[in-house]
């Protein structure tokens, strides 16, 4: 097949046949009717510049539904995937392997964050330090600069002998607050640049969502933009663009960049002739301040909203003049060195920032973190669709939004009303998948409520034979760390299952675990409810044990439902409802994965049953075949796992 500027039905359907080039590709590969579908869609959209949300369930094999029509129509491209491994997926395996198959040549570009990417300034600045010379973290300075000197792409995850949470990548790397732009002496090697040139001049560039929406701010980067020219943006795991987008958008100080302003600050005035003298008052009068807020502000909860810092508003005016002075301090140093010029500019955002917060602006929230050390003030956006409307209106390209979990009772409203979304084409692809044959749905009776006291134990009780019956291979999934930590508490007394509990390791290593050791029970918060790819006989059953409506404590929900309110509408049913039953999807979504799983989905939470939006919940999930009791569930799963 020949490189062609646009497709046509009936070509995709050659594409996608049982002898097509895909099939020669892709031994495994069977052709699913509802890939054809996707794929003939985006085509048609793409033709006619219609935008298209789509759901494709599990098993579509959305991915080669969306490349083969965009890379054979020939237009520049964007595609926007939720995590750094579905970039580096698509970037190495599945894009290369649909070229091949297709037999054209474009030029492919890969694009993170600026934190992905080693940062050379940063990196002789603190080996020339002699406070950072000896200990762990020298040793690892001296590593990363001997890899500097033959890495190709500067993408720190290469060093894979340096932990990820190490304590040298935050100084080898930049963020928008510290790096140098086009003033940085090391421009001409910058693996950033380089990495974002690439990207404006290739064909198809893979990029995640958060950068997508940063794309928006590059002109005052100094790095130019990647957007425009692209006939097409495709955005892979479409659900989490709403919750990207409000995070990005918000706007927020904290503890943590201004300790680094006041370090980088002492750093970069002593290498520069006076600047100490005349910089070292100010900078520790704003380490005083920073440490009275924080330390005034110690009993406040995890979390919470602006009200609740009534006792700690002087102590933030303070630090918001703290940051003015030092900002008035190397204004006039500011030209002796671009670190300086770089200090002033960010006492300046950080002072805005935190004036901004302290006043107030219409249509957003104000609330604060404080978790572990670490205290943060936020101002988010209760409605992110004008800025994403903008992003758009900018870029006169065809939107493709697809996900598995996008629609709420076969209805798309909540996620287009909430990114402003109007004129699109709207499609459900169903799962190729036999759940009335693969799976069996449980949901226990004669349960206490949710709030109850004794909801996780009275819930383990009765699913401890489904679990043995599974022998492990089971993924428990709770709505709170609090029910987690008991689960985990009661089985360990109650049980001899190898426990896997979330707050014990990072997930890779837990999942490596699960995979690895038989006889396991993998006990998960909200991190694991989406991502989470285990196919195959390890993973046989998923118990969900509520319903995962947000935290009534959450203060951008709290304000987003009082906002819909005043409005005239129902915040339950317009906001928290189908936000829980995406949220549900997602975590039922982990049992099948692929066309010979097998499993059953055990739902602890009564209020499907006894509440009328529980029809909505179970609507909204595959046709799974139902059971009435332990004992049937067992008997499924032990006819299966035989050898």
């Amino acid at each position: 097949m020949s490189g062609v500027a646009e497709s046509s039905g009936a070509m995709l359907v050659d594409v996608f046949a049982e002898d097509g080039p895909l099939a020669a590709a892709l031994p495994a590969y069977i052709p699913r009717d509802g890939q054809l579908e996707l794929a003939t869609a985006i085509d048609d959209c793409l033709a006619s510049g219609t935008d298209l949300v789509a759901e494709a369930a599990t098993g579509t094999g959305k991915t080669l539904a969306y490349l083969v029509p965009v890379l054979m129509r020939g237009e520049r491209a964007i595609i926007s995937t939720g995590t750094l491994n579905l970039q580096d997926q698509l970037f190495s395996r599945d894009l290369p392997m649909t070229l091949r198959a297709l037999g054209l040549e474009r030029k492919v570009a890969l694009l993170k964050g600026r934190a992905n990417y080693l940062c050379h300034h940063r990196l002789d600045k603190h080996l020339a330090d002699p406070e950072l010379a000896d200990g762990a973290v020298g040793d690892e300075l001296r590593m990363v600069k001997r890899w500097a000197r033959h890495t190709v792409s500067g993408e720190i995850s290469e060093l894979d002998d340096i932990a990820t949470r190490s304590a040298v990548w935050p100084l080898v790397t930049s963020t928008q607050d510290n790096c140098l732009g086009s003033e940085c002496e090391h421009l001409a090697d910058c693996h950033l640049v380089r990495a974002r040139r690439q990207a404006q001049e290739a064909d198809i560039v893979v990029v995640n969502h958060h950068l997508l929406f940063a794309d928006m701010a590059l002109k005052q980067t100094g790095f130019g933009e990647v957007l425009p020219g692209a006939g097409a943006v495709v955005l892979d795991e479409a659900h989490q663009v709403p919750d990207t987008a409000m995070r990005f958008f918000s706007r927020g100080i904290s503890a943590w960049q201004v300790r680094e302003l006041v370090n980088d600050t002492l750093r970069a005035a002593g290498q520069a002739s006076g600047a100490l003298k005349l910089v070292m008052e100010p900078a520790q009068n704003l380490r005083n301040a920073l440490d009275q807020s924080v330390s005034r502000c110690v009993e406040l909860p995890a979390r919470g909203e602006f009200g609740a810092l009534s006792n700690c508003l002087s102590e933030f005016a303070a630090l918001r003049r703290a940051l003015e002075r030092l900002a008035g301090t190397l204004d006039p140093l500011a030209e002796q060195t671009r670190d300086l010029a770089n200090a002033c500019q960010r006492a300046e955002v950080l002072a805005e920032g935190l004036g901004d917060f302290l006043e107030g602006r219409d249509g957003y929230v104000r609330w604060f973190v404080n978790r572990r050390g670490r205290f943060g003030l936020n101002l988010t956006p209760l409605d992110v669709a004008g800025p994403l409307r903008e992003l758009r209106d900018r870029v006169p390209a065809t939107w493709i939004m697809t996900s598995a979990t996008l629609a709420v009772g076969g209805r798309f409203d909540h996620f287009t009303r909430r990114l402003g979304l109007e004129r699109m084409r709207e499609l459900v692809v169903e799962s190729p998948f036999d759940y009335p044959a693969q799976t069996r749905l449980w949901l226990p009776e004669s349960l206490p409520e949710p709030s109850s006291h004794n909801h996780t134990e009275a819930l383990l009780e009765q699913v401890l034979p489904v679990l043995r019956a599974a022998g492990g291979r089971s993924f428990l999934l709770f709505t709170s760390h609090r029910a987690l930590r008991r689960a985990a508490e009661w089985l360990r007394a109650n049980s001899d299952f190898n426990l896997l509990v979330q707050e014990d390791a990072p997930r890779p290593v837990l999942l490596r675990r699960f995979r690895e050791t038989p006889g396991s029970l993998l006990l998960g918060a909200a991190s694991f409810w989406e991502g989470v790819d285990v196919p195959g006989r390890e993973l046989s059953v998923v118990v969900i044990d509520k319903l995962p409506f947000a935290a009534p404590d959450d203060p951008v929900l709290e304000a987003t439902l009082k906002a819909v309110r005043e409005a005239g509408e129902n915040p339950f049913t317009t906001v928290q409802l189908p936000h829980a039953v995406l949220a549900l999807k997602q975590g039922a979504g982990r049992l099948i994965r692929q066309a010979d799983d097998f499993g059953v989905l055990v739902l602890g939470d009564p209020r499907l049953a006894s509440r009328p939006y529980g029809r909505l919940f179970l609507k909204s999930l595959p046709p799974m075949t139902p059971v009435r009791g332990a004992a049937e569930a067992a008997s499924f799963l032990k006819d299966r796992l035989q050898p």
